[in-house]
Order: structure tokens, then C-alpha cells, then sequence
């Protein structure tokens, strides 16, 4: 009888001993899976990263409109927009100024000194906010540049400018590729130039200056990048 009931408790314990190994293996197998997800991203990041550069500041004021606005503060208000709406999207957002200030000494300075943190960095993408001018005041309509090698920067800045289509449906412009300007060429990252309208048209430069269209320029630009990073190709360099 006692040899009967140590059978049936050995038993039992090898029962329980298969059991635990199934419930660790499906536990390992789990983990491993939310590891291949979590790195799926950049640098092992479990959220996307997004760089919003307000261009120009301090010293430097951009672009002056006829109504007297200057660029650099524009850029900023817009860039602060962007940066709340992509919050609220979960998406972890660096800026590279959040104030009236440059971060260096000279222009040529400054513009290094955004390049270095946007390759040290490494977000998913860089969006610098500018803003136009041209000698011809009739001119306007916002356009996104995309530097002409990189596949990534050229099909974030198509969503961008089709987001700007919508809210504006006479702006004839299309997204447009350079190799010259120097945070285009110098980045390790996409990084698209966004310049929201020209200060040198006076209806398009009261427009910039006011809250209420700033707004709807920003979430544009979110629009644009919230597609751009859910697509297959916005979890790549």
C-alpha cells in the first residue's frame, strides 16, 4: 500500500515538474518575442524618436516679413506646436532650441552644432521649420526639401507636402530634392526641410504670424510624419 501511494506522489510530482517546464518555455518564448519588438526600432528604442529643429534664433533672425515678423520666432512657435502634437501621439520628440537663442557664436557654428546632435542622436527623422522668401512678393505656398540622395527624406517630405496640400489646395509646389544645404548633406539620419510659406507675400505672412494657421501647419507636419513613421520604411535610416 505505501509503495502504491509513493508511485501515485512521484507521479504527481512529475507531473508538476512538466507543467512548470511548459509555463517557463511559453514565458521565454514571450520574452523574446516583446525583445524582437522592442528592437525593432532604432537603437533598441521602444518608441519612436523625432527631432524638430526651429531654424535660425538669437542673433539670428531669419527672415524678416513685410509685416515685420521675424522668422526665427515663427519657426518656434510652430516647432513647440508640433512637439505637443507629437506627444500626444506618444512619440518622444528632442528639439534642438526652445527658445529665442542659436547654439553657437556664428551661423556657420550653429549650423554645425544642430548637425552634431542630430547624428548623435540618431531620431527616426529630423524636420527643420523655416520659413520662405523670395524678391517676388506674389510668390507663396509652403514646400518641404529633402536631400536628393537619401530614398527616407524624399518620401517623408512627399507625406509633409501632401499634408500641406490639404490645408492649402492652390499651392501648386511639390516636395523638392537638394544636395547643397548643409543639414540636408551633413546628417547621418533623414531629415527633411520644411518652409511653411514665404514672409515675402503679405496675406501668407499674416497668415504665418497668426496662432490659429500656425496650428494647422503643425499638425500637417505631424500628419505627415505620424505616416511616414508607421510605414514599413520609416523604421529605417
Amino acid at each position: 500500500m505505501l509503495k502504491k501511494a509513493g508511485i501515485i506522489v512521484a507521479a504527481a510530482v512529475l507531473i508538476g515538474l512538466i507543467f512548470l517546464c511548459q509555463a517557463g518555455g511559453t514565458l521565454l518564448k514571450k520574452g523574446f518575442a516583446e525583445e524582437k519588438e522592442t528592437s525593432s526600432r532604432v537603437d533598441g528604442r521602444d518608441t519612436y524618436l523625432v527631432m524638430i529643429d526651429p531654424g535660425h534664433g538669437g542673433l539670428d533672425a531669419g527672415k524678416v516679413g513685410v509685416n515685420g515678423e521675424e522668422e526665427k520666432n515663427i519657426n518656434l512657435k510652430i516647432s513647440l506646436k508640433i512637439k505637443k502634437l507629437l506627444k500626444q501621439q506618444e512619440v518622444e520628440v528632442i528639439m534642438t532650441r526652445t527658445e529665442d537663442e542659436r547654439l553657437a557664436e556664428s551661423q556657420v557654428e550653429d549650423l554645425k552644432a544642430r548637425t552634431a546632435l542630430m547624428n548623435k542622436e540618431k531620431p527616426d527623422l529630423v524636420v527643420s521649420i523655416h520659413q520662405n522668401s523670395y524678391h517676388d512678393e506674389t510668390v507663396s505656398g509652403a514646400q518641404v526639401f529633402y536631400y536628393t540622395d537619401s530614398a527616407q527624406s524624399e518620401r517623408a517630405a512627399g507625406l509633409i507636402q501632401a499634408a500641406f496640400e490639404e490645408i492649402d489646395p492652390e499651392n501648386t509646389k511639390s516636395a523638392k530634392g537638394n544636395s547643397t544645404y548643409y543639414i540636408l548633406k551633413k546628417t547621418e539620419v533623414p531629415v527633411v526641410i520644411t518652409e511653411c510659406g514665404f514672409l515675402s507675400n503679405y496675406k501668407e505672412a499674416e497668415k504665418l504670424a497668426d496662432e490659429e494657421y500656425q496650428q494647422k501647419i503643425a499638425e500637417a507636419v505631424v500628419k505627415g510624419i505620424m505616416q511616414y513613421l508607421e510605414g514599413d520604411e520609416g523604421k529605417q535610416n
